[in-house]
């Protein structure tokens, strides 16, 4: 493979980053491939040691998306940082995939049913003077405040709950790209190395 391949490659798989990100990263990429030539190394060479360029472009789209995560801590950011994870490899994918779905989904469910807990807290304290109910007014408004008061601390606990996924999440893209890191340096031998 060319430099030119090579570059055009790593390019197309860091669509979607910010343009200064992705220029930033393709000018060290092109560094790797000046300091080979001046060592004496064939593109070819160069581009090999280096390692598939759409694999690696996944690897910094998920570094990528993990600092952004790191620096915002809001939605968005933690949407790409998933999205990021997911993208690494089809194997993380079928493993990842199926527990991350039914999680996300029980805290949706959970997040539902929070919503639905408030909203009916305050039906009851609004509403609860005008029915007739047993220990009257006072005890409908304290219901109505009691179930609000539950459902806003457990949104609380879903919050950290979530925050606490994301990170897990972050950390495994990081655990990932660490592991995967040395595979993509350039392998140096020594002299008189039998390797």
């Amino acid at each position: 493979m060319t430099r030119s391949e090579f570059l055009s490659r790593l390019r197309q798989g860091l669509v979607g980053l910010p343009m200064s990100v992705a220029a930033e990263i393709v000018a060290d990429y092109e560094t790797h491939f000046e300091d080979g030539a001046a060592a004496g190394r064939s593109e070819a060479e160069v581009a090999s040691a280096l390692g598939d360029p759409a694999r690696l472009a996944r690897e910094l789209r998920a570094e990528a998306g993990a600092q952004r995560w790191q620096q915002e801590k809001n939605p968005s950011a933690a949407a790409a940082a998933v999205f990021a994870v997911l993208g690494l490899g089809a194997i993380d994918i079928l493993i990842l995939l199926p527990i991350l779905m039914g999680v996300i989904g029980a805290l949706f469910g959970v997040g539902i049913a929070v919503i639905a807990v408030f909203v009916t807290g305050g039906g009851i304290m609004v509403g609860g003077p005008f029915l007739d109910v047993p220990g009257g007014a006072g005890a409908s408004i304290l219901a109505g405040l009691g179930l609000m008061a539950g459902a806003t601390s457990a949104g609380a606990l879903l919050a950290v709950v979530t925050i606490g996924l994301v990170n897990a999440i972050v950390w495994f893209a990081r655990l990932h790209y660490r592991l995967l890191k040395p595979a993509l340096e350039p392998q140096t031998t020594v002299v008189g190395d039998p390797a």
